[in-house]
This record gives C-alpha cells, sequence and structure tokens, in this order.
C-alpha cells in the first residue's frame, strides 16, 4: 500500500535548515543498473551553460562538471573538477583553485586550466542578455600560472565566489566545441560531468547515458537515464501510473500531489518524497510600464493581495505565503511586507490610489509562462485576477506563452507584470538580493538600487562567516518593500513521485534544487 514513512533528510543552509524531507525511497534493497525514466514539466531553453540562468540547470548538472560542486548531503561547495580551492588571505579578493590531474571530457580532450579561463570568460564575452554573467559581477580576471592552477582575482571582495562557481552555469565546455565568442549551435553538448547526452529531442526527451571517463564525486547508481519532458503534469502523472514512467521531478500540482498523499488503491505502487524547498514565486513590475511604473499602483496592488487564499485555493498546502523574497530556511529571512501592509485591505489600497490621483480601476496585463513550473500556474494567475478585480480597483487581463517565447517577451519589456519563479543558484541569502537588482539582472528588467548594489551586498561578501549577515540582508529585504518592484506570494515545497521501484528520492536533490539522477535507481525484485 501507499507508503509514507518520514524520513529526515536535513542539510543545513546558513545557519538554519532548508531541507526536511519527509520520503519513501527509503529501501536501500538489492540494486538493478538499468535505464530510469524521469518526467518533468521544466525543459531547458538552452543546451550551452554560457546562456543558461534558468531551469536548464536541471540537466546540465547532469552532463557537465564545475571546479566545485555539492556532493550530496553537503550545503558548502567542495571540489569537483578541482582538487582544492581557497582564499589564500583573509581579503576575500583572490580565490585559488589546483585542477585534478586525470580529468578529460567524454571527447577526449584534456581538463586544464586553460579550459576552465575558457569556460568560464565566454560567459562574460558573450554576454547574454539575463544570462550568467549576471553572477560573475565581482570577477576582475582570471590567471593560469600554470597547467593545474586557476586564480581568480575580484574587483571586490566576495565570500560567495565558491558558491557561484559550483553553479552549473560555470560549467567546464571543451575549447574545441564551444567558441570563445558565441553560443553553440549544433544541438549537442559535450562535458566531463557524470553523463553523457546521447541525444536530445526539443519537446520530447534527453537520452543520457553513463560517461565512461567521469572522475567526480558522483556515484552513479544507474547505467542511463531518460529525461522526459511534458507540457502538461495530467499526462505526466498519467505516464507515471501507467508505468512508462518511473518518477517525476518538477510540474507537479497541489491536486496531484494531494491525490498521491491520499494513498488510493490505484496508486499503491506509487512513492512520495516530500522536502521544503528554497523555491519561490513572485510577481515582477515593469518600472517603464504606464501603470505598473507607478509606485502607488504597485503599493495598492501589495495591499489587495491575499497570499493565503491564494495558497489555499491553488496549492492546497503544497506551499506557503512568503513575505520577502529572502525565504524560510535561509538566514535573513524576514516577514517584511506583512509587517508593512498586514493583512489584505481594500480600503487601504483605495486610500493609496487616491492619494496619489490614480484613477480606478487601473487596467493592468499580466503575464505568465504556460510551460514552466506545471499546469497550477494558470490556476494562480487566475485566482490573482480574481482578488484584485473583486477589489473594484483593478481590471486584469491574463496572458501566457511557452517559456522561450515569454522569456524573449519580458527580456524586451513587453509586460507591464509578470510572474517568474527562483530556484536558488546557492543557499545563501545573497542569491536571493542580489540576481534581481542591478543594470543588468536575472530579469532583464533593471532595477537601481545604489544602497543594496554599493553598500548592502558589498558589505556582507566581505563575511566568510555567512551567519553574519543578517543585518545586511535585512535592510536589503526594506528597501525591496519600500520599492515594490518584486511581490513575492508563495514558497513550495518539492516533490519527486515515483514507482515503488524506484529508491535513491530523498538523496536526489541538491542545495540548488536541481535534480542529481545518478542517485536513482531500480530495487532488485525479489
Amino acid at each position: 500500500m501507499f507508503n509514507r514513512t518520514c524520513l529526515q533528510a536535513a542539510a543545513a543552509l546558513a545557519s538554519i535548515s532548508l531541507l526536511a524531507g519527509c520520503g519513501l525511497f527509503s529501501d536501500e534493497g538489492g540494486e538493478q543498473e538499468q535505464r530510469i525514466s524521469v518526467g518533468t514539466t521544466s525543459e531547458p531553453t538552452t543546451l550551452d551553460p554560457a546562456a543558461a540562468w534558468d531551469g536548464s540547470w536541471e540537466l546540465h548538472r547532469n552532463v557537465f562538471q564545475t571546479l566545485l560542486s555539492f556532493p550530496t548531503g553537503s550545503t558548502t561547495p567542495q571540489p569537483d573538477a578541482a582538487k582544492s580551492c581557497q582564499f589564500p588571505d583573509a581579503s576575500n579578493k583572490v580565490f585559488e583553485c589546483e585542477l585534478r590531474s586525470d580529468l578529460t571530457f567524454s571527447n577526449g580532450d584534456k581538463i586544464d586550466a586553460s579550459v576552465v579561463k575558457h569556460s568560464i570568460d565566454r560567459i562574460r564575452t558573450i554576454d547574454v542578455q539575463g544570462g550568467p554573467n549576471g553572477l560573475l559581477g565581482s570577477l576582475d580576471k582570471i590567471e593560469t600560472p600554470d597547467e593545474r592552477t586557476v586564480r581568480f582575482r575580484l574587483k571586490v571582495p566576495d565570500a560567495t565566489f565558491p558558491f557561484i562557481l559550483a553553479t552549473p552555469a560555470m560549467s567546464l565546455v571543451p575549447p574545441s566545441e564551444y567558441p570563445a565568442d558565441k553560443l553553440r549551435d549544433d544541438g549537442k553538448l559535450t562535458g566531463s560531468g557524470p553523463y553523457v547526452l546521447d541525444s536530445y529531442e526539443k519537446g520530447d526527451k534527453a537520452e543520457l547515458s553513463k560517461n565512461s571517463s567521469y572522475k567526480g564525486f558522483a556515484n552513479r547508481r544507474n547505467e542511463a537515464v531518460t529525461i522526459r519532458y511534458f507540457k502538461d503534469s495530467e499526462v505526466m502523472v498519467n505516464s507515471l501510473k501507467k508505468k512508462q514512467i518511473d518518477a517525476i521531478y518538477r510540474g507537479l500540482t497541489a491536486e496531484e500531489v494531494v491525490e498521491l498523499q491520499e494513498g488510493r488503491k490505484e496508486n499503491e505502487h506509487l512513492q512520495l518524497v516530500e522536502t521544503v524547498g528554497a523555491d519561490i514565486r513572485y510577481l515582477v513590475f515593469n518600472s517603464e510600464d504606464p501603470m505598473a511604473g507607478k509606485l502607488p499602483v504597485r503599493r495598492a496592488i501589495a495591499q489587495v493581495v491575499d497570499r493565503d487564499a491564494l495558497v489555499a485555493k491553488v496549492y492546497q498546502g503544497t506551499a506557503e505565503p512568503l513575505y520577502s523574497m529572502v525565504p524560510k530556511g535561509i538566514a535573513g529571512h524576514t516577514t517584511e511586507f506583512f509587517d508593512r501592509y498586514g493583512e489584505p485591505d481594500v480600503a487601504k489600497a483605495r486610500a493609496i490610489l487616491k492619494d496619489a490621483g490614480v484613477n480606478a480601476p487601473v487596467p493592468l496585463t499580466f503575464w505568465y509562462t504556460t510551460d514552466r513550473y506545471g499546469s497550477a500556474t494558470a490556476a494562480e494567475f487566475a485566482e490573482l485576477k480574481r482578488q484584485l478585480e473583486a477589489s473594484g480597483l483593478f481590471t486584469v487581463t491574463i496572458k501566457g506563452k511557452p517559456e522561450k517565447e515569454f522569456q524573449a517577451g519580458y527580456k524586451s519589456g513587453e509586460y507591464p507584470v509578470f510572474g517568474r519563479g527562483w530556484f536558488p543558484d546557492f543557499p545563501d541569502p545573497d542569491n536571493f538580493i542580489a540576481p534581481f537588482v542591478g543594470a543588468k539582472n536575472v530579469l532583464s528588467t533593471p532595477y537601481e538600487s545604489p544602497e543594496i548594489t554599493d553598500q548592502l551586498l558589498p558589505q556582507s561578501r566581505r563575511e566568510s562567516d555567512r551567519g553574519a549577515v543578517t543585518r545586511q540582508f535585512e535592510r536589503a529585504q526594506e528597501i525591496l518593500v519600500d520599492d515594490v518592484r518584486l511581490l513575492p506570494l508563495w514558497q513550495g515545497k518539492l516533490y519527486v513521485a515515483s514507482s515503488e521501484e524506484i529508491g535513491g528520492g530523498e538523496r536526489a536533490l541538491d542545495p540548488q534544487t536541481v535534480m542529481q539522477m545518478w542517485e536513482l535507481y531500480r530495487k532488485a525484485s525479489w
């Protein structure tokens, strides 16, 4: 029958736990090394890591290697392609790595210091709009004193730099196949990670097999993985029930999670792992829009939105209201939006608009991605529309596009208001503030905040003890609430569903909430 055995998959994030898993995949019986098929609604938008600052990392983590990484159970970066890495002194302005001597790419090319320099320099040279160059703002230059030593000279002290090097954006790529000044465009991948990408069919699947030349921390418990990409979560769940796939990661709706938790007879062959995630959902306001660009309009929206109702109606306990961009479980988390606005109050919102001379109802268009976060996103935006229009203060038009088209739209400034999700690059409060501010940010929607970018972030990055930077991030969140350029909505829980024959799910999520496919295995039949 449906197994609800509770496991504790805890890993400290800063000084607080991020993951507290209730899982099912704990039977470590014999293993059969076979192909595992995993379904998801999160398809990569690019195969080249130089362009990826999004869910594409879920594929990249399994095919590429980085200097540092997060082995299962670790919340601080550990050497992977590197033999060792360190700040040689307390200034936090120089970071050095010594490479392992025995690494090669799957095509046979050697990995040395020049490869590392090429891989990271091309991110800066190509500088994709909304791409991972936004992570490298503190980097001045890369030096290679010898073939096994890489020295990163930073413009300013940055204690988060090791975390940045551990993101899949900093994946190592062979210069022979990845040009220095443009993205690779042949639809292929070449890395040194746990798996090789045998084939990729856009909108359908990615076929991975063990990389025979891989040398790293991952203990691969299967021979091969097929990642199936679905547009609709209902189709994906039905595929799991029919045993057409073995597991699901990302895209389950609240109704589907509740159904699996209920333990219905028809689902008795299925299992579910639940973890407290650091992924968040939020609204972005375009400051150039005639209506969304008005601060009183944004504040009135913040005064009306009812997060409790949103979570209860759409997510049924599979998420919780979020009142700051830094979620629970991360040092520096606050409830600043609730502290400032309190419970939803239409009268207060009406007064905000009236005092500013803004006539109601205010017309707005809200945009969302139709295929990135699962089928519940449409219901979420329908509920936001209902709440805002029920106030009598807004008329809201809802529009959606597939992720790639959606990204092109918001990066070109077309959308007045749009919804995004954030899955952390690394478990630190910096990563919930820095990516969204500055002239070049992950949203391609410039948000100039000199106090944050020129004072608070630099101050916090001088501190190696990441639990000691709470004051700076509390102040940063006060500024975000003042400006309401971003409106946090909810913090999610993460779920992995699978057939009862699949083990390893409780170990498959790293601190970046990226699926480590190598942890999944097929249990032996008796």
